[in-house]
């Protein structure tokens, strides 16, 4: 079980995450969802320990780190945790096959080698797979990032706008996946601007705005939210659709 309490993070000495918790259990999919500049990236960051929360408690499957990190040492959870921002991070001069393999080049086998293959195809990346980042479109880059975290076989799964960059087709492919790794045991938190596709994705949705949830539940919290921010929240981005 991935846990986090009591999460502040501050940025040039502004506070942005201010007393967030979140529990994403194996086999369940939480959303993070809210106004733009609301601290959900800044978040994710914090609860990935990339830019580590400046104080309180992360427990990752038992193994946890408090912060402030007084030693200055954190052991890294990955592959245990895994996860995918906007930026994609895929090295340039190697083709999408091998930025695939590469975090798998050591620990390759008979079933990891299906796994890939699996994901190739259920992605429909065999046309594109062997070409440059710089020589295929957005969305396919994003379609091999997530298919790098997933043949990690990670535990936990963080992503950050996955389906930005891609079109309805697509984000119904990635939905299909995710529930698909999920139902293998992954615990999944993701940040999302599509409300649908969290009210399809998501058994946990949690509303974040300036750093603090407003109200968390599961998706019955966008039919009938109880906080005043959320409800007009709700309404601009139903107005906008």
């Amino acid at each position: 079980m991935y846990t986090a309490k009591n999460i502040h993070k501050s940025l040039q000495s502004k506070p942005v995450i201010r007393g967030v918790e979140v529990l994403v259990k194996p086999k369940s999919i939480t959303a993070i969802i809210g106004p733009s500049g609301g601290g959900k990236t800044t978040l994710l960051r914090a609860l990935s320990l990339i830019e580590p929360p400046d104080t309180g408690m992360i427990s990752i499957d038992g193994q946890s780190y408090n912060f402030p990190n007084i030693n200055g040492v954190i052991i890294n959870p990955w592959p245990k945790m895994t996860v995918v921002f906007q930026q994609l991070f895929l090295w340039p001069h190697l083709t999408l096959r091998q930025n695939l393999l590469l975090p798998i080049e050591d620990a390759m086998t008979d079933a990891k080698q299906k796994l890939v293959d699996e994901v190739i195809a259920f992605f429909d990346m065999a046309h594109f797979i062997d070409r440059y980042p710089s020589e295929v479109s957005g969305g396919q880059k994003q379609r091999l990032a997530l298919a790098r975290a997933i043949v990690l076989e990670p535990s936990y799964l963080l992503l950050d706008e996955i389906t930005s960059a891609l079109d309805v087709e697509q984000i119904a492919r990635i939905l299909e996946f995710l529930l698909l790794v999920r139902d293998r045991g992954c615990g999944i938190l993701l940040v999302t601007h599509h409300l649908n596709f969290a009210r399809r994705a998501a058994s946990q949705i949690i509303c974040l705005d300036q750093g603090q949830v407003l109200e968390q539940g599961g998706a019955e919290i966008l039919e009938n939210p109880k906080n005043d921010r959320f409800r007009s929240f709700l309404s601009h981005v139903m107005a906008a659709s």
